[in-house]
């Protein structure tokens, strides 16, 4: 017992650690970009006029330098994971994965199927950006959101079973289903066409599959949210989206990810999470649906 304590205060001593150094990263950039004067350097042609200089009153004061606060998003998740019990779904490593590319994309706009503990988090990683959740559990969200009323969070239905994993995936491979396309207008078993509005009203940056439930026959799977993902991504004007797969030691994890996000755009993977990064195929409806 006393050895099951330990390993959950260690684990949460690492993910505050994780945070505190995010933060401190945050301050430093904050304080070296918002300096407005840059480095001089001195040179020996140039003293007797510094000298000249030094007699003369001065006309401008420099300003001190001011303390950058931390935003509120991220106080707020300190301390909400410093008085909690719990700890996050994911480890720290397959947490840095996401965390690296949110540093270099955020603020952007991050969609998460799944809300949870570390919901949060994900957040306060994307300060100043819009991300936004989808839960299949519609009393789940009104606990969470009485407790973080600020999370943007949506109920999502979901008609598939786990149990019916390896059929979705032979169906998937129907011209309708490889089609690049609005998902609204898609012909696919796989594809979500009745997802909330507020999946259509941007182009996506980061998505997560960390939901639905996946881990029972009788549950909901995440075929049609990968799949989703894929599509998603595909169809966006330019640019690029990076998607995340977790749990993917699971067979629809594992399968549906190598199929329909497509192995060619694997980046990473650590732990039991996938890192996808996937073009757009809008401009070019030629290219082939996974890269040859």
């Amino acid at each position: 017992m006393r050895s099951k304590i330990l390993v959950s205060l260690n684990t949460k001593l690492l993910f505050l650690g994780f945070f505190l150094l995010f933060i401190l990263c945050f301050i430093l950039r904050s304080n070296l970009s918002s300096s407005p004067y840059p480095p001089t350097t001195s040179s020996p042609q140039s003293n007797s006029s510094e000298e000249t200089q030094s007699s003369l009153p001065s006309t401008t004061t420099r300003p001190t330098q001011s303390c950058t606060k931390i935003p509120p998003s991220l106080a707020n998740t300190i301390i909400h994971y410093a008085a909690s019990n719990t700890t996050p779904q994911q480890t720290i490593k397959e947490i840095s994965i996401t965390s690296q590319v949110l540093e270099r994309r955020s603020p952007c706009n991050f969609l998460i199927f799944g809300l949870g503990r570390d919901s949060l988090m994900w957040t306060a990683l994307n300060h100043g950006g819009r991300t936004v959740f989808f839960e299949e559990d519609r009393q789940w969200i009104e606990t969470i959101q009485q407790e973080l009323p600020n999370l943007e969070a949506y109920h999502v239905e979901y008609d598939t079973k786990v149990s019916q994993a390896e059929e979705l995936l032979e169906l998937g491979q129907l011209p309708e289903c490889t089609t690049v396309g609005d998902v609204r207008l898609s012909k696919c078993r796989l594809a979500l066409k009745g997802l909330p509005e507020a999946f259509f009203e941007v182009e996506w940056d980061l998505i997560m599959v960390d939901a639905p439930t996946g881990y029972f026959p009788g549950a909901p799977g995440r075929m049609g949210a990968i799949y989703t993902a894929g599509m998603a991504a595909r169809w966006r004007k330019e640019g690029e989206t990076d998607v995340f797969v977790h749990d993917v030691n699971r067979f629809a994890e594992d399968r549906f990810s190598r199929k329909f996000l497509c192995e060619g755009y694997m980046r990473q993977e650590e732990g039991f999470l996938r890192h996808f990064t996937i073009p757009s195929h809008r401009g070019d409806m030629a290219m082939p649906f996974c890269p040859n």
